[in-house]
């Protein structure tokens, strides 16, 4: 039977080991002992597959502190919390009927170990056939492999746009693929790549790599939902008169026409140029969001007074408390 360190031994990681140390450790040692890596080497494919049942239970926030109280005597209980505390009381002999066990073994020659955890716990130890006594451990079942997480960093033209990225995969020495980014994927979405993620425990199918997207910011571009959000500066004269001005967008320079009489914070709405819809289809919006800039000099001076003269009453006249 395994003692409580094996299976940190196993990976060369101490009990207090992280989850991002595990990790490391395990795709380290994967890789080192794949069958890919070491075709006919029946050694090396043992090896890995303890590794990978190393894995499954140190990674598994609940099957690793029943393997830590109790070794691998957690594995012949299911790793079940109630029936754990069940083999402990056993185990410890407290409420046992008498001689410090819960069973009474007077007339019985021998009893297997594992069998007669099998009686206590159910078929989850390998239980009892109906009017077949004690059987053995039961089958352990097929488990898929550990999903595997990458994050990867666009910018904003490549989120509205699309874009692809070539990868090493993890499960795979020396191995790349590439991946396209769908257009419209937000800040924190994820692309699945199946079956790329660690390899399956007993003949399981491998689990999935999944690449988290976080999207640069832009200088002067931003993105709410969908929607798409600039700054236009405009000249007063702009401003006053109205103006058709350039604007790029990422699908190219469009003229824009902005209305006599625009005031700082209006915003000017251009409709379908903004990020496309990541299900379905259509594009969100551009909002370009007026912003006039003051001239200044003795010049912008005199004729900020004339201007002054065209107000017909104070713009602070509705402060009121």
């Amino acid at each position: 039977m395994a003692t409580n360190s094996d299976l940190y031994g196993l990976l060369g990681v101490p009990k207090t080991a992280t989850a991002d140390e595990l990790k490391t450790a395990y795709r380290r040692l994967a890789r080192k002992y794949h069958p890919d890596v070491n075709p006919g080497d029946k050694a090396a494919e043992e090896k890995f597959k303890e590794i990978n049942n190393a894995f499954d239970i140190l990674s598994d926030p609940k099957k690793r502190p029943l393997y830590d109280e109790l070794g691998m005597d957690a594995a012949k209980i299911g790793w079940d919390p109630e029936k754990a505390a069940a083999f402990r009381q056993w185990k410890t002999g407290q409420g046992a009927p008498r001689g410090g066990s819960p069973f009474d073994f007077e007339g019985v020659e021998a009893v297997d170990f594992g069998d007669l955890f099998g009686d206590l716990f159910g078929t989850g130890f390998g239980g009892a056939r109906p009017g077949a006594g004690f059987r053995g451990p039961g089958v352990r079942r097929p488990e898929p492999g550990q999903d595997f997480g990458e994050r990867v960093e666009i910018d904003l033209v490549e989120a509205v746009q699309g874009t692809e990225r070539q990868l090493r995969l993890p499960r795979k020495e020396g191995s790349r693929i590439t991946v396209k980014i769908p257009a419209g994927i937000a800040d924190g979405g994820k692309v699945r790549l199946a079956g790329q993620g660690g390899p399956g425990v007993r003949g399981g199918p491998p689990g999935d790599l999944y690449l988290e997207i976080h999207i640069r910011p832009h200088p002067w571009i931003r993105r709410e939902g969908d929607d798409l959000h600039v700054s236009l500066p405009l000249t007063v004269g702009e401003a006053i008169s109205g103006a058709t001005v350039d604007l790029p967008t990422f699908d190219g320079t469009v003229q824009l026409k902005v209305p006599p009489g625009t005031q700082s914070g209006k915003k000017l709405r251009l409709r379908g140029k903004g990020v496309p819809h990541l299900r379905g289809t259509g594009r969100g919006d551009l909002y370009a969001e007026a912003r006039v800039i003051v001239p200044s000099g003795d010049r912008a001076k005199e004729l900020g007074k004339s201007l002054d003269s065209l107000y017909s009453e104070s713009v602070r006249a509705g402060l009121v408390l």
